[in-house]
């Protein structure tokens, strides 16, 4: 182990300090015995939460390394880093935010970097700091355990992560019940290690394509919602949160916001703190609701969800999953309350084979379409796809998309295929911006009978406000001009169902 020098007032402990080890309280301890050292933890992704690579939000953490502090009698300073884009100025950053936070210069002459990760402590070794190495020093014996690994072992349910783990961090998993929220966000198969669903979608675009859509999804809506609690799932950034906020009728309704991707999660919580909401009961949680209740059942009145079902279809087990998620909000729902969901729907009779023309003088014609796409950056992507005619572009669909389907090209340069793969490519082949992520998510699984089969089954009494719908707009300016639809023989089909507004009711009695 390394000797601390009698010059060094500091020990800079970086990390993301989900989980505290007796192993950290015994190694800080010797380091800081010659008494007057100040332990700085620095705490990394202080801003992330609820994430695979960050399940405990970051004031949980600064309340276990405080009572490590007290119980093992050290001298600490808990500062908060916020995570930036990847760089090899990441030690600089830290300790320039350390230094803003707190007024401490932490330098070569007068601090001791403690940290077992190499590629960070090399960042710190080429700015002239001292490294002790913690579970990673060779003068250790028995190969001490990372607290990720310790982590991971609570995550599997294996309880010897008690015996590892500090008696701090023990008690502040307990008393604020961390150890489901741990184990639920590590182990869900939907969430990514930064807390979305995927990670290349442009969240950008699509903040700005939902808060353009808001007040009309609103509008179909409002009639149906209930006063009370008011879960909007999915909430994305809260556009329509917003409106709802400004309903007279809705003043003294609680409006909460279910959100699972971090970037739209932390839209949400911006917009509060900055006064956007004038109802004092607006909330916003990071959930994901496949991984648990998040409501008491029977406490909500009205459930949202706008463009959300497909992305559980999509995303989990496809009708099992969705059917999870149906069967959640039932129990969460009041008797005689309501769930309002708008989403894309597949047409009727989608397994019908039609045929589909294409235009091929918009954009380039390769000889075969890129099985490559992944390795390239979004940009790349962005330009690549954008630049195809919509024929070829249907070829590069058929090969990223995660949800495979067969098409055959007809000699007239017509491609014959089923109605419901049709229309999955022809609503889905706009969106460039986010095209990887967009090819893993079917629009067509449920069709209209489908979503009355499975809400039933869940529970619920279809409200005949529930509908079929056809986006016009779609059809006018982005279908209709560069494509046409056709039975085998010939004859012209109209466009068919786009999407869906179900209104399903809990009974008074279930």
């Amino acid at each position: 182990m390394i000797t601390i020098d009698p010059s060094t007032r500091f020990v800079l402990f970086p990390g993301r300090h989900h989980l505290l080890t007796r192993f950290q309280a015994d190694y800080l301890h010797r380091l800081a015995a010659a008494g007057g050292t100040t332990i700085v933890w620095a705490v990394t992704s202080a801003n992330h939460e609820n994430t695979r690579r960050n399940p405990v939000p970051y004031h949980r953490r600064e309340a276990a390394i405080e009572r490590l502090s007290v119980s093992s009698g050290l001298r600490s300073v808990v500062v908060p880093i916020f995570d930036t884009a990847p760089t090899d100025a990441f030690a600089e950053v830290t300790l320039k935010t350390i230094a803003v936070a707190t007024g401490l210069d932490l330098t070569p002459d007068n601090t001791l970097v403690a940290c077992s990760t190499p590629q960070v402590a090399k960042l710190y070794e080429r700015l002239g700091f001292s490294i002790a190495q913690v579970e990673a020093d060779p003068e250790m014996p028995g190969a001490p355990e990372r607290p990720w690994d310790v982590l991971l072992r609570l995550a599997g349910g294996d309880e010897t992560w008690r015996q590892l783990a500090h008696p701090a961090t023990i008690d502040v998993f307990d008393r604020y019940q961390l150890v489901e929220t741990v184990r639920s966000v590590v182990n869900d198969p939907l969430v990514g290690d930064e807390g979305g669903l995927t990670a290349t979608r442009d969240y950008r675009t699509y903040v700005e394509a939902f808060a353009d859509a808001a007040e009309r999804k609103w509008a179909a809506v409002r009639q149906h919602v209930q006063p009370g609690r008011i879960v909007d799932i999915g909430c994305g950034a809260g556009a329509v949160l917003e409106l709802a906020d400004r309903e007279a009728a809705l003043h003294e309704s609680d409006l909460i916001g279910v959100e699972v991707a971090r970037q739209l999660y932390q839209e949400c919580v911006h917009k509060k703190a900055q006064g956007v909401f004038r109802n004092a009961n607006v909330y916003f949680f990071q959930r994901n609701v496949l991984g648990g209740a998040i409501f008491k059942d029977r406490s909500v009145d009205t459930t949202l969800t706008f463009a959300l079902t497909h992305e559980i279809w999509s995303y989990g087990r496809q009708r099992e999953s969705v059917l999870k998620f149906a069967r959640r909000i039932h129990d969460h729902t009041v008797p005689g309350g309501v769930w309002i969901n708008s989403d894309v729907c597949g047409p009727d009779d989608r397994h019908r084979q039609v045929i589909l023309w294409l235009a091929t003088d918009d954009g380039d014609n390769p000889a075969s379409p890129r099985h490559d796409l992944a390795q390239l950056t979004s940009g790349e992507v962005r330009r690549y796809v954008g630049g195809l005619s919509t024929r070829a572009r249907l070829d590069q669909f058929a090969v990223d998309f995660a949800f495979p389907f067969s098409h055959e090209a007809l000699d007239d340069g017509s491609v014959r295929l089923e109605l419901g793969a049709a229309m999955d490519y022809l609503t889905r082949k706009d969106y460039v911006d986010s095209w990887l992520s967009e090819t893993r998510e079917q629009f067509c699984g449920l069709d209209f009978a489908d979503w009355t089969d499975l809400l039933t089954d869940a529970g619920f009494e279809i409200d005949p406000a529930s509908t079929p719908v056809r986006n016009d707009w779609l059809v006018e300016n982005r279908i209709a001009p560069v494509a046409s639809l056709t039975d085998l023989d010939g004859r012209p089909l109209d466009w068919p169902t786009t999407h869906i507004r179900a209104v399903a009711r809990r009974p008074w009695h279930g």
